[in-house]
């Protein structure tokens, strides 16, 4: 049979930009950006992890836990469900969800017809100064999850599972073309000499090159100041929010301080040529990973 020719096109964004304390405002940036990635030809536009406000996860804080919301009737991700259907774009939503006496680092994914195709709980939930999410946050309880949207076979993780090659690798076995990561990550309050910048960065450019597929990664900018038990604490966010090709390549990129609408145009159909000829999947060995189910490497 005939396959040349075939092409399937996507336009995949990533937004960034600064958050203030405000929810509504916040949410308009994020839905003002929408529009303007949407101008650009985007078909899927990722926004950066819970965008409505501070990362208040610099302090740990009984009062912050009135931030989350139950996901049913969700008010944000209510408004991004009109605004994907008006505009025809899928739109991961991400939330800090209140599930009965659970909590979780949530993301909805909005596909374009403004339908909720589900939601993915973050798995790996950090601890660390600047970074208290296990405060906050219940290991997420969905596993590693693909969502057919109208553009594309999508994975979406969550800023702390980008580390970890074991959650790419996960979501790309189950047939994710293009995978997501909305983050929120800077400086280090307890080592202002740190910079992880760009060991993020090519931590996510190997997993787009370990499974060849595109990769795109949403970070926010700003200076945020936290009232904590101990005074305030502050963090600087680099931003940097950039999208990855199917070798790793980057192939758009914001800097470090300015708000960004980063647009890339790939064909999944020779993408997935190109995975499936190149064999990484073809050559796995699936019986030798158990390694992989330990903690210690002990089977």
């Amino acid at each position: 049979m005939e396959m040349e020719g075939r092409r399937r096109e996507v336009v995949v964004s990533s937004l960034q930009f600064a958050c203030s304390d405000d929810l509504s405002s916040n949410v308009a940036n994020a839905e003002r950006l929408v529009r303007e990635a949407h101008a650009k030809g985007a078909n899927i536009v990722l926004i950066q992890e819970l965008f409505e406000g501070y990362y208040f996860c610099q302090a740990q804080r009984e009062d912050f836990f009135q931030r989350a919301k139950p996901y049913k009737d969700h008010p944000t991700i209510a408004r991004m469900q009109k605004l994907a259907k008006e505009l025809g774009v899928v739109i991961p939503v991400s939330f800090f969800e209140e599930a009965n006496n659970a909590h979780y680092n949530s993301i909805a994914i909005i596909d374009a017809d403004g339908t909720d195709l589900g939601i993915y709980r973050k798995s790996h939930i950090p601890d660390g100064p600047g970074y208290q999410e296990k405060f906050y946050f219940n290991p997420g309880d969905t596993g590693f999850k693909v969502f057919q949207t109208k553009f594309a076979k999508i994975g979406v993780a969550i800023c702390w599972d980008q580390w970890f090659p074991e959650a790419a690798r996960a979501m790309v076995l189950q047939g994710a073309e293009v995978l997501f990561y909305p983050t929120a990550i800077g400086s280090e309050p307890q080592d202002q000499g740190l910079d992880s910048r760009d060991h993020w960065r090519r931590v996510m450019q190997g997993h787009a090159g370990a499974n060849v597929v595109p990769l795109v990664a949403s970070n926010r900018i700003g200076k945020e100041i936290i009232e904590t038990e101990h005074g305030p604490s502050q963090i600087t966010f680099y931003g940097n929010s950039f999208i990855a090709g199917p070798t790793g390549e980057i192939v758009a990129e914001a800097d470090d301080k300015t708000e960004a609408v980063l647009v890339a145009q790939f064909d999944l159909e020779k993408i997935k040529s190109k995975r499936q000829s190149w064999g990484v999947f073809r050559d796995r060995r699936p019986e030798l990973y158990k390694v992989l189910l330990t903690m210690d490497g002990n089977l």
